[in-house]
């Protein structure tokens, strides 16, 4: 690790600063916490509310106490998932394809380290890409062109390679307020594993 970095302070962007939304979850008991069912993400994502999913109390403090510790040792928590998690160079983030997704150098399928406060049986994983994800300069959604090939993409590995049920996948992008990355470009799937034979197995011999 370089010793520098232990010197330098996160960017702005990189500093999470906890919302009133999280300091109603983490004055939640954990006991009174809802877990998201699969129809209730069902409805968020088709309503484009992303706002209201939300991580288990003790899930986001853990988060919280991670992050802080990870940009101090780190520099900032892209450092960190650059040379740790999707091992690319923070130097070298141009792709060879501009397209998302078309190239396999540009992309990488992990599973989630803080996943939403789900359900038993589902899934979450991230996708990452190095080309530009455009999204609309006024709603902040995915553009109509973006959406075709977001959805071409999640299609072809979960429905096409994995075999898993259309039903079973859900995909979405959170606009920029709600991202804790924001230079590197990501899509979130959702799988609901439930009643789908070696689906665990399947899903991680894609993600890591």
């Amino acid at each position: 690790m370089d010793p520098i970095a232990h010197q330098q302070q996160p960017p702005k962007s990189d500093v999470y600063i906890p919302s009133p939304k999280d300091q109603e979850i983490l004055n939640t008991p954990e006991h009174l916490f809802t877990p998201h069912t699969w129809s209730n993400l069902q409805s968020i994502i088709s309503q484009n509310s992303l706002e209201d999913l939300k991580r288990r109390p003790g899930d986001l403090r853990r988060y919280l106490e991670w992050g802080a510790t990870t940009r101090q040792q780190y520099g900032s928590v892209l450092k960190y998932i650059l040379s740790e998690r999707l091992l690319w160079d923070e130097s070298n983030l141009s792709p060879r394809n501009t397209t998302p997704f078309a190239d396999d150098e540009d992309t990488k399928i992990l599973l989630n380290d803080w996943p939403y406060g789900l359900s038993p049986g589902i899934i979450h994983i991230v996708i990452w890409t190095k080309a530009s994800i455009p999204t609309d300069p006024i709603t902040g959604d995915v553009t109509a062109h973006s959406r075709q090939i977001i959805v071409s993409y999640v299609n072809k590995i979960f429905i096409d390679q994995l075999g898993l049920p259309a039903e079973k996948v859900l995909w979405f992008k959170n606009w920029a307020a709600l991202q804790s990355v924001r230079t590197v470009e990501h899509i979130h799937v959702l799988v609901d594993t439930n009643g789908v034979d070696g689906a665990v197995e399947k899903i991680r011999s894609v993600a890591g």
